[in-house]
């Protein structure tokens, strides 16, 4: 049986700069913003579309050393991304599947970014707690954007 767990994290920064950096800029800026958890995020195959796969490497500070995501829809001008873990992270060990679901919308002058996460546990493994580290490291992230982009006005505009 599949399970999900959504967040939100409204920010002021403009939605299309804030997916820029988040989603289509991660790779270089992931790294630079919270090195003390990703060391480096590399594009696998792929060009950045549907299809491609991406490796995210963790810090020690993570329970595992990288996860693959496959990116399996994104709408540029919705500010819309679903991922697929495809490799590493807990699958295999905590869970068979897990997807995530990104969209950013515009709120005033700043905006809110959804996720949700969709996933399905491995039988008798409670990730209650692997939930909570998952929404507070999104938050850290998304927060450390927002951050930069306020420092750098123009920046992914």
């Amino acid at each position: 049986m599949s399970s999900s767990w959504t967040v939100e994290v409204e920010t002021k920064a403009p939605a299309a700069a804030l997916f820029k950096a988040t989603f289509i800029d991660w790779h270089n800026l992931g790294p630079k913003l919270i090195p003390e958890i990703i060391t480096s995020v590399t594009l696998i195959s792929g060009d950045g579309s549907p299809g491609s796969v991406r490796q995210v490497n963790f810090t020690t500070v993570v329970p595992f050393s990288f996860v693959k995501e496959r990116i399996d829809f994104i709408d540029h001008e919705k500010f819309e991304l679903k991922i697929s873990v495809v490799e590493g992270g807990d699958l295999g060990t905590k869970i068979e599947s897990a997807t995530s679901h990104f969209k950013v919308e515009s709120k005033g002058t700043g905006s809110i970014v959804k996720l949700t996460g969709t996933f399905k546990a491995l039988s008798g493994v409670d990730v209650a707690e692997d939930i909570k580290k998952a929404k507070e490291g999104f938050i850290k992230s998304v927060k450390a954007v927002e951050a930069y982009l306020a420092a750098n006005p123009g920046t992914y505009a």
